[in-house]
């Protein structure tokens, strides 16, 4: 979801007790990490692989057909980081259909077309259809390049993510071991896409209960974060939101809602103050002002969430009724204090 194409996720989505007060112990929605959009690995296709023979090697205007798919994509994929959904899925499905017509429905760049209709059908919440998509990318790219290649890692991520956030965790696990493996055989242990897939992993272990492992995989990831990309970097504000669910469910408040806090300035200023992602980070703010005994501060935060879900995302995403069962409850304990 922004400021790097690499994982949605790469949004642990579920584990927390999303619609409950939050008492002693319970937390909020860790983040699922950004998804891989395969744009650092399935945009560098050999030219004419998977493609049938009698592919046309130019389209009407005299553009290669990789390369105008190529195009496509890479706008899909910057409206969806726009959160303009509905313009993104339009937009893919355009593409699916050329990519399927020009270069054969078995290609790569079929493949990462459905990658990105994952990605969004994820985050819009429509998690059947994601998974669809999916399932059709690995089989292809396992038939392409095989099962130890930098684009299995991709993918296997993104089902990883998919998993955690249906609240699958358990089966989620397997999908992001899988990317960590491969991408420690295929990357340097210090590049980003390494401490991608370990904070994805992470999230998925928030959602087990394993926050000892989850916690280390998440300090990892942050460190090669902040000296490769920056301490402002999208990836910095992902792993920081799972580092402070797991503060949250220490009862370490202060802390928690101060990473929130941190979380949401980074995430506003690279994606903008309007774009439905925000809506998770400031649910978990929320909770963290909330448990802190200030529940007339959070009232606004839960409605603000709310409002930028509304139209972005599924009516039963999971995140939005949580932010609007929060909103209802956290609007009733602080009725007293609007008394006081």
């Amino acid at each position: 979801m922004a400021g790097g194409p690499r994982r949605e996720t790469g949004k642990a989505y579920t584990h927390a007790e999303e619609a409950r007060l939050p008492a002693r112990g319970a937390r909020p929605r860790a983040e699922e990490t950004p998804p891989h959009t395969g744009k650092e690995h399935l945009g560098r296709i050999p030219r004419g692989l998977g493609e049938p023979a009698g592919t046309p090697s130019v389209m009407a205007d005299g553009t290669e057909p990789e390369a105008h798919l190529r195009e496509l994509v890479d706008r899909a994929d910057r409206l969806r980081v726009e959160g303009r959904y509905h313009d993104c899925d339009a937009l893919l499905r355009e593409a699916l259909e050329l990519a399927e017509e020009s270069a054969g429905p078995g290609s790569l760049i079929t493949a990462r077309v459905l990658n990105s209709l994952g990605v969004l059908h994820k985050y819009t919440g429509r998690f059947d259809e994601s998974e669809k998509s999916y399932r059709r990318a690995l089989a292809i790219i396992e038939t392409q390049v095989g099962e130890d290649h930098p684009l299995m890692a991709d993918i296997c991520h993104n089902i990883g993510g998919l998993n955690h956030a249906r609240g699958t965790h358990a089966q989620g696990e397997v999908f992001a071991r899988r990317a960590v493996e491969i991408r420690q055989r295929t990357a340097d242990p210090a590049h980003p896409g390494v401490a991608a897939d370990k904070a994805a992993l992470a999230a998925l272990l928030c959602g087990l209960g394993r926050d000892d492992e989850a916690e280390r995989l998440l300090c990892e990831a942050l460190a090669v974060f902040e000296a490769e990309l920056g301490a402002d970097h999208y990836e910095v504000a992902s792993t920081l939101h799972n580092l402070a669910a797991i503060r949250y469910a220490r009862n370490e408040t202060a802390a928690a809602e101060s990473m929130y806090r941190r979380v949401l300035e980074i995430k506003q200023r690279v994606l903008g103050e309007s774009h439905p992602e925000l809506g998770l980070a400031l649910n978990n703010l929320g909770m963290a002002v909330w448990k802190a005994g200030r529940a007339l501060e959070a009232v606004p935060l839960f409605a603000r969430a709310a409002a930028l879900l509304e139209d972005g995302v599924e009516q039963e995403h999971p995140v939005r009724r949580a932010c609007l069962r929060n909103l209802e409850a956290c609007r009733r304990a602080a009725l007293p204090e609007s008394s006081a």
